[in-house]
């Protein structure tokens, strides 16, 4: 057993959502979230540029002594994962990816998948995509100004719509049956996404996929907390005033 906190990171505000999930799923672990503001977003950066941004991260969750990290970014997953596990092999690292998989698995043919630029063109995701074409449509939709927006504090519904209009467009009439939010930061904005196309539509984060590896890594280094009382959660950021905010996005997805 292990009852040092877990350590959660985005290059922003956007793993707050999979933050969310995570304290659902493990209610007495202790959470410690950083945010990396000062350098949001990751995805119109190189992955050299994510990479040096991660390790700096990681230094600083390291230095309060956790016992894990999950990389609570899609674009930091695809573009740094690997070289951070390099770079810290003693420390369980958890990623997330578009759930594409899940989405094929719940029965969609016809798939929206929306991303930053870094994520849906890097080989990662390009890999994945190209596993499934043969018998499913798939369209890879890279959304800039999308992740600004959620970290802007989402205060004109208006320009979100207009935004998400514009960058879907060219998807409004095709026969989607499944959509894939590959970027944390989407989730905030679900229902003005979903608002644009048929009602029903299932939606996929890979928030479960990331509990699921989280559990496993904790199992497997027997670092499960021996806490029976609740959690809680510890802010960090590159830019401290943000932490207001943080904590606003957080209390705005308990209620």
């Amino acid at each position: 057993m292990n009852n040092n906190p877990i350590g959660v990171f985005d290059s922003g505000v956007g793993g707050i959502s999979t933050l969310n999930e995570l304290t659902k799923q493990f209610p007495n672990e202790r959470f410690i979230f950083y945010g990396d503001t000062k350098n949001a977003p990751y995805g119109s950066k190189t992955p050299d540029e994510v990479f040096q941004c991660t390790q700096r991260v990681m230094d600083e969750l390291l230095a309060q002594h956790v016992k894990a990290v999950v990389i609570a970014c899609n674009t930091a997953t695809s573009a740094a994962k690997p070289r951070l596990m390099q770079a810290y092999p003693e420390t369980p690292i958890v990623g997330i990816e578009p759930a594409l998989k899940e989405a094929i698995d719940d029965g969609s043919h016809n798939i929206l998948v929306m991303g930053t630029q870094l994520t849906v063109h890097l080989p990662k995701f390009q890999t994945m995509m190209a596993k499934y074409q043969s018998d499913h449509n798939i369209y890879a939709v890279p959304c800039p100004g999308l992740a600004d927006y959620v970290e802007g504090g989402m205060t004109d519904p208006a320009a979100l719509n207009e935004l998400l209009t514009t960058l879907l467009a060219p998807y409004l009439d095709k026969p989607i049956d499944g959509i894939v939010l590959g970027c944390t930061h989407y989730p905030f904005v679900r229902d003005a996404i979903s608002a644009l196309f048929k009602p029903g539509i299932p939606v996929h984060t890979g928030f479960e996929g990331v509990a699921k590896q989280l559990r496993h890594v904790l199992v497997e280094h027997d670092g499960l907390t021996a806490a029976t009382t609740p959690g809680d959660v510890t802010w960090m950021s590159s830019e401290p005033d943000a932490v207001d905010y943080y904590q606003s996005l957080y209390d705005m997805l308990k209620k």
